[in-house]
């Protein structure tokens, strides 16, 4: 039934089969028993190597989980963890 579908398809418009889905539009697909993986990784490595940030340090995030940016409160204690 799909093949049928493709070719009657491809009398209407001018395509061409190129097989299983593997990349598509930065993301990759990654098909497996439990379903389809989709993943961004060669997109990210793609804007690093554009951004000539492949060699950056990894640092952790400075900022406290759970905090919220606010304008009113009081200033942190110790600005040098920040």
């Amino acid at each position: 039934m799909l093949r049928t579908l493709i070719n009657r398809l491809a009398q209407e418009f001018s395509m061409k089969d190129l097989g299983d889905l593997h990349y598509f539009l930065g993301i990759e697909v990654i098909r497996n028993d439990k379903g389809i993986f989709l993943r961004q990784a060669k997109y990210a490595l793609d804007l690093l190597t554009r951004a000539d940030m492949v060699d950056c340090k990894l640092i952790s995030t400075s900022f406290m989980v759970g905090s919220y940016l606010t304008e009113s409160g009081t200033p942190h204690s110790d600005a040098t963890q920040f």
